[in-house]
């Protein structure tokens, strides 16, 4: 076996990053997945109810987040992306149907807050000062429920629907200081950091399968259906990988493990490393409406069930973070109560929900409070040959995309640091 060869356990996008910065530099890699696919909870599929292409759930990323433009750049990717010109949020009030924009200027500076045309109705530029300082001071136990007052119309017209996207976690009790890590890399770097960005395709085609062209590349090893089921261990050191179907794996003295799996499925395979163990759900839902095709975009949603409503393709798409707020209206029931809210953002029918699937991912995030969040591991473990992976670790940042591909980037900075 090839020296310092690197095992990774988990094709998720945190997984496809180690394997893209280890391969870039040189170093062997094999990639296991206990799916059938690459991708994890960040990839598309074909819906032959709908008979059109879904992304499992619905994703948004700005065009400041660093690890996202340089994952997209390595794998030939940018392309794949629509890219607003502009930093834009439009939003709709989903009780009155009022639909407003905020919109950031280029620079630091926040000149946008000072024009009432540019930011949220009713509210005041020292409206966004008064609310920003308190998360800009808080430690890493403030609650978001001390230190912003649910009576503003700042809070509803921007806080709610942002934060809860952003941490899939309920207000009250969300961490500040990780809301503080996201305004400071997006709005607090103005709004060049902050032009939204969606997939033109879907979610798979930017984030899945250019990485995986460039990893077939260089002959990278990919496993599917290799679910890792116990890891045999020689003092401090990982030595054997067994398998589910039967397949084992014996690792080199030199070769190194990064283990990219969900924090679930981390407490039960290694109980001693300190995992969140509070998770929050995120529930989906795709309608394929006529007469909208060739329409994309987005819109926040403010007074509602859905955080965000997309367009593309024919399918309007809605999230609704944080989902346990309405565990008691039935799945199937949110449909037709979410329907009524796209209906009047697309001046639809509301009382007849076109064909639609609905799509709820229990363990979608882990919870973003303080408690939680202090629990979060650093990618080197202690073990002398084994990094760990994945947006439940210390990366500062809530659950998103640019925290799985910058965790991505830290295990395999380990393995470079530290293999011999």
């Amino acid at each position: 076996m090839t020296e310092r060869h690197t095992h990774i356990i988990g094709a998720g996008l945190a997984g496809l990053q180690s394997a893209l910065q280890l391969t870039l530099a040189g170093l062997p890699v094999t990639l296991y997945e206990a799916a059938p696919f690459a991708g994890g909870r960040c990839r598309s599929f074909m819906d032959r109810e709908l008979g059109c292409r879904l992304d499992n759930g619905n994703h948004m990323v700005l065009s400041g987040n660093v690890a996202v433009q340089d994952y997209l750049y390595l794998t030939n990717a940018l392309d794949t992306m629509e890219r607003s010109p502009k930093a834009v949020f439009p939003f709709m009030d989903a009780q009155t149907g009022k639909k407003w924009e905020i919109r950031m200027n280029d620079g630091s500076f926040p000149w946008w807050v000072f024009s009432k045309k540019r930011r949220v109705p009713n509210t005041r530029w020292v409206d966004y000062l008064s609310a920003a300082l308190p998360i800009l001071r808080a430690g890493a136990e403030t609650k978001l429920g001390d230190v912003l007052n649910p009576d503003s119309p700042l809070y509803r017209g921007f806080w709610e629907p942002f934060i809860i996207g952003a941490l899939n976690t309920e207000i009250e009790s969300a961490s500040a200081s990780l809301l503080r890590s996201v305004l400071i890399q997006s709005f607090g770097a103005g709004g060049k950091a902050c032009a939204p960005m969606i997939p033109k395709v879907g979610l798979s085609e930017s984030f899945v399968q250019p990485c995986l062209n460039v990893l077939r590349q260089y002959e990278v090893d990919l496993r599917t259906t290799h679910r890792l089921r116990s890891i045999l261990w020689e003092g401090n050191q990982a030595r054997e990988l067994v398998f589910s179907n039967g397949n084992r794996v014996e690792m080199g003295p030199k070769d190194w493990l990064i283990l990219a799996l969900p924090a679930w499925f981390m407490r039960e395979l290694l109980p001693e490393v300190s995992t969140p163990t509070e998770f929050r759900s995120i529930l989906n839902a795709h309608f394929r409406v006529e007469g909208i095709e060739g329409r994309t975009g987005f819109t926040g949603v403010v007074g509602g069930y859905a955080e965000w409503i997309f367009l593309r393709d024919g399918v309007a798409s809605v999230t609704l973070s944080c989902a346990e707020r309405h565990a008691e209206i039935p799945t199937r029931a949110m449909a037709g109560l979410v329907w009524k809210e796209v209906a009047k953002f697309l001046d639809k029918d509301p009382e007849t929900p076109p064909p639609h699937r609905i799509f709820l991912e229990k363990y979608a995030t882990f919870a973003a409070t303080p408690e939680q969040n202090l629990r979060r591991p650093s990618a080197y473990t202690g073990w002398d040959n084994v990094a760990l992976a994945g947006e439940w670790t210390a990366t500062g940042l809530p659950s998103t995309i640019e925290g799985a591909l910058r965790s991505g980037i830290r295990a395999a900075q380990t393995v470079m640091r530290w293999a011999g």
